[in-house]
């Protein structure tokens, strides 16, 4: 499956770096004997309230703390990249899914139509937005379902100018759980079925099904939210069941930095028992080998799954052009 979206097609990229809350990160993605390597990466914590990640809202508040770490990640990682792929978080934008029963020839006008259909419902003038959109499904009844993503211009700017201050272009723009669905999609497994991803970040929860390697569902809680996992995910599972004509989920996908120490754990056997399956660690070991052969702590792991999901994603794109 192509990269879900991106604001700028571009080649694939020679990194990836994530901008996060609680951390800016970087990684490099290279090949031995044509499997995918991950060649490198560093994570620098950044100090509270320097990333505030917002869809309507200033996200960058201590811009040279931020840009001080993303100099120290490169450092660590031992590279200069001059394009990368930039992964935003979650709240960043917002993902729906649209579907039209007949679909304009031209691409101008598919997104003029887009854009009309969100605009009531956008929490800013849709004139101002960013819009990437990619087909999700083609439907037995000739009707076509779409991913759209729309964020902010002057918030994904924001973003964009701190990888221009570290000397890079950011020429691919995409969020940190369609990086993970790519990371996902990438792997060598069986992807016949419905499958649930939950991605949980200290400052937000994403859930996403998908149905063999098409997303048909998608909902992010942010921090404030006053909605616990379990409920997140039971609403999920009712609406899966309602709605989409699930059957039950051929897999369950776990992972992210959770919101506590240890929570991820609770979360795994939470999910298991309510499910009735057993739940998967999203791991990118799975889809790009270490080069070394040290073991790598979770909340790494957790780190480097987007950032290799978007380049995985991004290489797969560029092949299939």
């Amino acid at each position: 499956m192509s990269l879900l979206t991106s604001w700028l097609a571009s080649p694939p990229p020679d990194a990836a770096i994530q901008i996060a809350p609680e951390a800016v990160s970087v990684a490099v993605l290279g090949f031995r004997g044509g499997a995918p390597v991950i060649q490198g990466y560093a994570i620098e914590p950044l100090p509270a309230g320097a990333i505030g990640a917002s869809l309507t809202a200033t996200n960058i508040h201590a811009r040279p703390a931020v840009v001080a770490a993303l100099q120290r990640a490169l450092d660590r990682a031992g590279v200069r990249p001059k394009r990368v792929a930039l992964v935003m978080p979650d709240p960043t934008a917002r993902v729906s899914l649209i579907r039209f029963d007949q679909v304009p020839g031209r691409t101008e006008e598919l997104e003029q139509l887009i854009r009309w259909q969100i605009r009531k419902s956008a929490p800013f003038p849709i004139d101002d937005a960013c819009l990437s959109l990619d087909v999700s499904t083609r439907r037995p009844d000739g009707g076509t379902e779409f991913v759209v993503v729309v964020a902010r211009r002057d918030l994904v700017r924001e973003y964009e100018s701190l990888c221009e201050d570290a000397g890079m272009h950011a020429g691919l723009v995409d969020l940190a759980t369609l990086g993970v669905v790519n990371l996902c999609l990438a792997a060598p497994a069986e992807s016949a079925g419905d499958w649930l991803v939950v991605h949980v970040q200290p400052t937000y929860t994403s859930v996403v099904i998908l149905r063999d390697s098409h997303m048909i569902f998608f909902r992010s809680s942010g921090e404030g939210d006053d909605l616990a996992l379990s409920d997140m995910v039971h609403q999920t599972t009712m609406y899966y069941q309602d709605r989409l004509a699930g059957q039950g989920f051929s897999r369950v996908l776990l992972g992210g930095l959770g919101r506590t120490p240890g929570a991820i754990d609770e979360m795994r056997r939470t999910l298991a028992q309510r499910l009735g399956i057993a739940v998967d660690s999203i791991d990118p070991t799975r889809t790009a080998s270490l080069t070394d052969r040290i073991a790598v702590a979770p909340d790494v792991m957790a780190t480097l799954a987007p950032l290799v999901g978007v380049m995985a994603g991004a290489r797969a794109a560029a092949v299939s052009a």
